[in-house]
């Protein structure tokens, strides 16, 4: 065992080819439910474990390479196992551990995708984003982005009988591969004209001018559409509803974070940026993205994309730290540059454990109730006990609440932005409080729209008579919601430890670690300098433990007395002369989020349709569209109907029409020939 640790690179590839081995049993045996689910499911999460805990000893380990016999003459694979890539790889395999869990339980024989064809799609998809986080030269991270791509595509489609999921697949493949051709022109133009497309040789690309510059906004552009960057993200919210539960939490935990993965490789890595303004870019462009995702996030009506739209925000925001990020080391602060990568870091692994908690959590709700509108759920809390408490976790570290792991991140990121004013650059420092303030925004509107998914789903009174029918999680499906549970009550309690464990990643970037700078205890954190600021996980935590069953049994108490008190009485609470409460009186999601809609009025595209006085049966309905639609996308398509349609007058379906073609082109390259 100790032999196979010791090289990682090696072992990931191995644990890689158990994930593809494990889906061409699949293939092989697609009819064989109980072997897919209760086998090949679990020992695929056993693999992804394995290779967490490999990629976890090789963050500290020196890089290794690896050139595969494999790729095209004159052109191997190259692969290399860093720092860097092995966070990613951590992050992707203690995720992915609990997701495949819940996945062998959220199988069912009635389910339409063939269950062995599933099985080897999802093992694919997982073999792709190993290989892409691998990856050590252009060509061999092509083909691994397309294969993820490819899979994941046919993993959305699964349900490929609905219209509406097709045209969500469609969506997600052609932006995909959009992206994708910024990413391979982001790499030929690094490459130069030697027309090596090795990384190593990247590195030596021209740090500052027009070259440069184009292979940053290439990278932004096509990393940018996979990650749902604005105004990229057209596909996310229509996608992530499309997929099943598990494949959701896939794509929003693990795959998004490949996107960010290729930014801070190509950004401070092979670039290794040198001019502020990409920095403010990227900056800017998160913020913008995280807005619009928070806000459109707190006015949804449907439970998976209101999570999606939620993941647009947290993308958003890890943008927001690359780019302050690559701002400090334009400004040569690197200290602060590692200050604001572990924040970006940390809230990449946060966001795998609360949002993969919150897409499986809806997973549940779903196969229980066979709805996703919130205005026909509520009061699941008891008949889904165990699914509530666990999404109750998630949705506390994603508002961003202590002592959970989504406060520490964006407590991290905050921090951040409390030293920009040293920065020589007088814009920057006009617009950065700027961005912090939006920033602060972005986590209280956070706060608000996941007060909303849980209460409205599992709080107050059943909306439908069905719902009384829904059962909780199986055995299986438990196991990997404990899992991610667990993970962001672990992350949020230790956060000293994660931060030493992204100090060789920071390291690797701008040359520097955050425990460089500061002197932590083993139960303090406490950023650049200890007299700025400092926050203790575990205080608040055993704090909590200790005060509210003192609070609870000093009210309990004081209840007690006051009932036993002459001229008190215990009687019901007034409810404004209606005898009898009904789902009816409880507040929908459409007027949980009818002041946010209020206030972004002017931003949204909303289309109210009114009812007649005459209707027998009236009908209100206020739609809110994404207005990216109307204003660049509908454009752009009715721009290339119409070149099509000019294109097409070219086929006659005539022999004479197409000599007459070739006829005058070859007049005109003989007249520019001679001339």
């Amino acid at each position: 065992m100790s032999a196979l640790f010791s090289n990682g690179i090696h072992s990931i590839l191995l644990a890689a080819s158990g994930w593809l081995l494990i889906g061409c049993i699949g293939l092989v045996q697609p009819g064989r439910f109980t072997l897919i689910s209760r086998l090949l499911f679990p020992l695929g999460a056993g693999i992804a474990a394995l290779v967490a805990v490999q990629a976890l000893l090789a963050m500290a380990a020196s890089p290794q390479t690896l050139i595969l016999p494999l790729g095209l003459p004159g052109q191997p694979f190259h692969l290399r196992l860093d720092a860097l890539s092995a966070f990613f790889l951590f992050l992707l395999g203690a995720a992915a551990a609990g997701i495949s869990l819940y996945a062998a339980g959220y199988m069912h024989r009635d389910d339409s995708a063939p269950p062995g064809l599933y099985c080897f799609l999802y093992h694919v998809f997982l073999v792709s984003m190993a290989c892409v986080l691998l990856a050590d030269d252009g060509y061999a991270f092509m083909v691994a982005w397309e294969s993820m791509a490819l899979s994941s595509f046919f993993l959305v489609a699964s349900e490929h009988r609905h219209a509406e999921i097709r045209r969500a697949a469609y969506l997600y493949l052609l932006i995909a591969h959009i992206g994708a051709i910024g990413i391979l022109l982001s790499f030929g133009v690094m490459a130069g004209g030697a027309g090596d497309y090795t990384f190593e040789a990247m590195r030596e690309f021209p740090r500052s001018g027009a070259w440069a510059a184009g292979a940053f906004l290439l990278a932004l552009f096509g990393f940018g559409a996979k990650a749902g960057m604005l105004p990229l993200h057209i596909w996310l919210p229509e996608a992530h509803p499309a997929a099943p539960s598990p494949v959701s939490a896939m794509m929003s935990g693990i795959m998004l974070k490949t996107a960010v993965y290729g930014i801070l490789r190509v950004s401070f890595d092979l670039l290794d940026a040198e001019t502020w303004w990409w920095g403010a870019l990227m900056l800017v462009a998160g913020l913008l993205t995280a807005l619009f995702g928070v806000i459109y996030s707190a006015i949804q009506s449907d439970m998976k994309r209101l999570l999606a739209y939620s993941s647009i925000e947290n993308i958003g925001l890890i943008l927001v730290g690359a780019g302050l990020g690559l701002i400090f080391v334009t400004f040569q602060l690197p200290y602060l540059s590692a200050l604001a990568l572990t924040a970006t870091l940390y809230h990449c692994l946060n966001h795998a454990f609360f949002k993969g908690l919150l897409f499986l959590s809806t997973g549940s709700v779903l196969h229980a109730t066979h709805e996703r509108n919130l205005g026909k759920l509520g009061g699941l809390i008891h008949r889904m006990p165990w699914v509530a408490w666990l999404a109750l976790v998630g949705t506390l570290a994603a508002a961003g609440l202590p002592p959970l792991n989504g406060f520490v991140s964006e407590w991290l990121l905050l921090q951040s932005f409390l030293f920009t004013s040293g920065l020589p650059h007088g814009y920057l420092n006009m617009l950065l409080p700027v961005v912090a303030a939006a920033v602060a925004l972005v986590a209280a509107l956070a706060g608000f729209a996941m007060v909303k998914f849980f209460g409205v789903i599992f709080l107050g009174q059943p909306r439908e008579e069905k719902l009384s029918e829904a059962h909780d999680a199986g055995q299986f499906e438990r196991l990997g919601l404990l899992w991610l549970a667990f993970g962001c009550v672990l992350l949020g309690l230790l956060p000293n430890a994660v931060v030493t464990l992204l100090d060789p990643v920071t390291r690797l970037l701008v040359g520097v670690s955050l425990r460089d700078a500061a002197t932590n205890s083993w139960w303090l954190l406490t950023p650049i300098n200890a007299d700025r600021a400092s926050y203790s996980a575990l205080a608040f935590f055993v704090s909590l433990a200790i005060l509210t069953p003192i609070v609870y049994f000093a009210v309990r108490r004081f209840q007690r007395r006051q009932q036993g008190m002459p001229g008190h009485r215990r009687a019901p609470a007034w409810d404004c002369g209606f005898p009898l409460q009904t789902p009816r009186m409880q507040d929908t999601a459409e007027g949980f989020g009818q002041p946010v809609r209020r206030i972004f009025d002017v931003f949204l595209r909303r289309t109210r349709m009114h009812p007649s006085p005459f209707d027998k049966a009236p009908v209100y309905r206020s739609v809110v569209e994404d207005p990216t639609w109307y204003w660049l996308y509908l454009p752009i398509a009715r721009f290339v109907e119409y070149g099509t349609r000019l294109a097409a007058l070219l086929q006659q379906g005539r022999i004479a029409i197409y000599l007459l073609y070739s006829f005058v082109t070859l007049i005109a390259l003989l007249v520019l020939t001679r001339g």
